[in-house]
């Protein structure tokens, strides 16, 4: 970071002095002769010193690198290269190739990729054997994955598309790698709504920089079997009674500019109804790409994690709460529920918005909660959340005043 903010700098002073406009004029007549003696063909007189800049030395960047063919050897010791697992044919003709996701030492650099002997390279992705088939509804959890088997996730890690309503909320910041940086999760409600946390959006310079991140799993690469989908966040509308003082209704609704194409990795979540309320010791599940610890030995995770958590009841939690640095007097905001409290199993900072989920059927999930705040990480003090339930009625007020329809986060039993 401190290497980044030098660069930064250096380069922020060397764009102040090529925009002098003292400078450019000393060094006007010097390019001006230099691209005379070069070229025949004159300058449009509308020209500008940048423009002749840019052509003379041609600052600017392609748009597209071209790719390399990463080269391997297959484990019969033939050559080949590196391609994705799905677009070898002898990568296991039925297509359920099994993806190691802590293989380090294969032949090629991304575990995504196998040596494919170069005459079996397809141009099309494999069908696979099984094809996904959608069902009706919201709320449908993916526990085995989509796409893809994976083995070696013994950390927590998500399948790829087993929750196909978890997304990222990110903030454009043209300083960062990407252009953009996490700062919460949430979960698509809509194809055009996501549900989040008003403490992540929630920020004067926010306006206009939001985007929403759908169908992501491993943050550092793009060669999962179906992409993700990125869309402008519109327009926030944060609840009219949330309390940045104690987070009470914490909740967010974030409209996006396009709607979401409904994919295997990319699906809606459900929402209780106003009196649907998990039952204390009920086994739920977070998910998000929040850090593993709390402060700085912290590390945010590249692929998405899952945590199953029993809900806990308010009473208890609140006395738990009250046992911490809170102090006793401490009272619990009835907006809230919690869940956790099970050493070293707990969300954390960075997770912020994202999914509690709680099963009602098979496979078949309600959004119970919204991460909101926490005293610490992994310790056996519960987590708060914002209970959904009793925003329920707030989410379908904003709902029909913005012209959707609120059957689809409505579970149809």
């Amino acid at each position: 970071m401190l290497d980044r903010t030098r660069i930064t700098n250096r380069t922020h002073n060397v764009y102040k002095l090529w925009t002098n406009y003292e400078y450019k004029m000393q060094i006007f007549w010097i390019l001006f002769a230099l691209v005379s003696m070069s070229r025949c063909e004159d300058y449009d007189d509308g020209g500008d010193l940048d423009s002749l800049l840019s052509d003379l030395f041609n600052t600017t960047m392609p748009t597209e690198m071209p790719s390399r063919v990463e080269t391997c050897v297959t484990p019969n010791k033939r050559q080949g290269e590196c391609v994705n697992f799905n677009l070898c044919g002898s990568a296991r003709s039925n297509s359920d190739y099994v993806v190691n996701i802590r293989l380090l030492n294969g032949p090629c650099q991304s575990y995504l990729d196998v040596c494919c002997v170069p005459t079996n390279v397809q141009d099309q992705p494999k069908p696979v054997s099984k094809p996904f088939l959608p069902r009706e509804g919201c709320g449908w959890r993916n526990p085995n994955g989509v796409g893809m088997v994976t083995i070696g996730d013994v950390n927590g890690e998500a399948k790829f598309g087993e929750f196909p309503w978890m997304v990222a909320v990110l903030k454009k910041e043209p300083m960062f790698p990407g252009g953009f940086k996490h700062i919460g999760g949430g979960s698509l409600i809509h194809p055009s709504v996501v549900v989040t946390g008003a403490h992540v959006v929630l920020a004067p310079n926010n306006a206009g920089r939001l985007m929403v991140r759908a169908g992501e799993w491993d943050t550092q690469t793009t060669k999962e079997p179906y992409p993700h989908q990125d869309r402008d966040v519109g327009n926030v509308i944060v609840h009219k009674d949330y309390k940045s003082r104690n987070l009470a209704n914490d909740i967010a609704l974030l409209f996006l500019n396009m709607p979401m194409m409904l994919a295997p990795n990319v699906g809606l979540a459900c929402l209780p109804t106003l009196d649907q309320t998990m039952s204390p010791g009920t086994r739920c599940l977070a998910s998000g790409w929040g850090k593993d610890q709390f402060g700085e030995v912290g590390k945010y995770q590249v692929i998405l994690k899952k945590l199953e958590l029993p809900v806990v009841g308010n009473q208890s939690c609140q006395k738990r709460l009250r046992m911490t640095r809170l102090g006793r007097y401490f009272n619990l905001d009835p907006s809230f529920m919690c869940a956790g409290g099970e050493n070293g199993r707990d969300t954390c900072v960075g997770d912020g918005g994202s999914p509690l989920v709680c099963p009602v059927q098979t496979d078949r999930y309600v959004q119970a909660g919204i991460v909101a705040w926490g005293i610490g990480c992994g310790g056996t003090t519960p987590g708060v959340y914002t209970d959904v339930a009793k925003q329920r009625g707030w989410v379908d007020e904003q709902m029909t005043a913005a012209g959707y329809d609120t059957s689809s986060y409505t579970m149809k039993i």
